[in-house]
């Protein structure tokens, strides 16, 4: 993306289909070409979840999957957005835009992000937009994250706007949480503006400052499988709250601003300070997650990319066991992953469904996710979808 304010990015362009189909809605429904095609990617989290908003640390890594938004200015202070999700496209204005939940359905991403250029002062152009995507919604693989990063990345060159890139993931988050109301953290938007080929993203949840950890697949004769294991979201959004409120009250108990402030060596003592089993498994699980982060970015500092892979099966057990957010889909996938020769595996995400990370030998991907399929037709699971990925990179303009 070109001026001072774009993100450092690698550029991973999207296959030619993905931004032809984005050109082909914009001409089909406004005429005319576009101004420019901007694209952001999906992204997994390699290892920390449920550290965000327990101010932890978390390793998320870019996906060759991508959103593309095809995008022109208009004169008139109105945004017209078509996506391939719906044949109908939406079109807001500033009332709209302005008042959070207005605007809903798929589309509230995107007045999100006008919603909060203009919440930050900044004169966000009228625009025409056309999303494309290959990032599959409801998988845990951040698809909300992709077009509000593609939106923005858009919106920002169409106005000539001057938003730093260290503005841009924060911005993206205020779009998801305070218009289109889902509490997520900062890691989605951070992945997915500033990952960066080959490398994984070293967030510090507390502070917001990144680190760009080398982790080259490909140079190691690594793939990382992700199996989206079609497990319906499970009372996803409650448990969600329920497992944060629990974390809240036992920082609070334990006397620290957040679970983050518990070091591993004190663990033991802060547990026993605890009023019940259950407080301590999530706990338990959320300080040792964050020393596992920790643990997995000194191994990918030495370039020890294979040896991360009991880490990532620590993570599934404690995911598993303490803090009781997998599914008997998930927990297959990855017993069938590790017993094909998978390095590691892990469900990836915030629990009761989505995707499962599986670090493989490059030459073994397609045989470990033959195995894993073979696994859900033996337990009756309808078959999951599988794709190998390296790290690719975040935000970028294509063209």
């Amino acid at each position: 993306m070109s001026g001072p304010t774009a993100p450092a990015a690698t550029p991973t362009a999207p296959s030619g289909d993905l931004a032809a189909r984005a050109t082909a809605g914009f001409q089909q429904r406004y005429g005319g070409e576009p101004a420019g095609r901007w694209a952001a990617p999906g992204r997994v989290n390699l290892i920390g979840e449920h550290t965000d908003y327990n101010d932890g640390f978390v390793l998320p890594f870019a996906l060759p999957l991508r959103t593309v938004v095809a995008a022109a200015a208009r004169e008139d202070e109105r945004w017209t957005v078509w996506s391939e999700l719906d044949d109908d496209p939406v079109e807001f204005g500033p009332a709209e835009a302005d008042e959070p939940g207005r605007v809903t359905g798929w589309a509230a991403y995107v007045a999100g992000v006008v919603w909060a250029l203009r919440a930050a002062g900044l004169p966000v152009p009228g625009a025409r937009l056309a999303i494309a995507s290959d990032v599959p919604v409801g998988s845990g693989l951040s698809s909300s994250a992709a077009v509000e990063a593609a939106v923005l990345a858009a919106l920002v060159e169409l106005g000539g706007l001057d938003l730093p890139a260290e503005r841009w993931p924060r911005l993206a988050q205020r779009a998801e949480n305070d218009y289109v109301g889902a509490p997520t953290g900062i890691m989605d938007q951070s992945a997915v503006i500033r990952g960066r080929r080959g490398h994984a993203l070293f967030l510090d949840c507390r502070t917001e400052q990144v680190e760009q950890i080398p982790f080259d697949l490909d140079a190691a004769g690594l793939a990382m499988l992700v199996i989206d294991s079609r497990a319906p979201h499970r009372h996803a959004d409650g448990e969600y709250a329920a497992r944060r409120k629990t974390c809240e009250r036992a920082a609070q108990a334990l006397g620290v601003p957040a679970l983050r402030d518990v070091a591993a060596a004190d663990l033991d003592a802060a547990l026993a300070g605890l009023p019940d089993d259950e407080t301590r498994r999530r706990v338990r699980h959320v300080v040792t997650e964050d020393q596992r982060v920790l643990d997995t970015v000194a191994l990918l500092r030495a370039g020890r990319v294979r040896d991360i892979g009991p880490l990532l099966t620590a993570s599934h057990a404690s995911m598993r066991d303490d803090f009781e957010i997998t599914v008997p889909e998930i927990d297959t996938a990855v017993d069938a992953a590790l017993a094909a020769g998978a390095h590691g595996a892990r469900m990836t995400g915030g629990g009761f469904g989505g995707c499962v990370l599986a670090l493989v030998d490059a030459a073994a991907a397609d045989a470990v996710a033959a195995a894993v399929t073979a696994a859900y037709a033996e337990r009756g699971f309808a078959a999951p979808g599988t794709v190998t990925v390296l790290p690719a990179g975040g935000a970028t303009r294509l063209d």
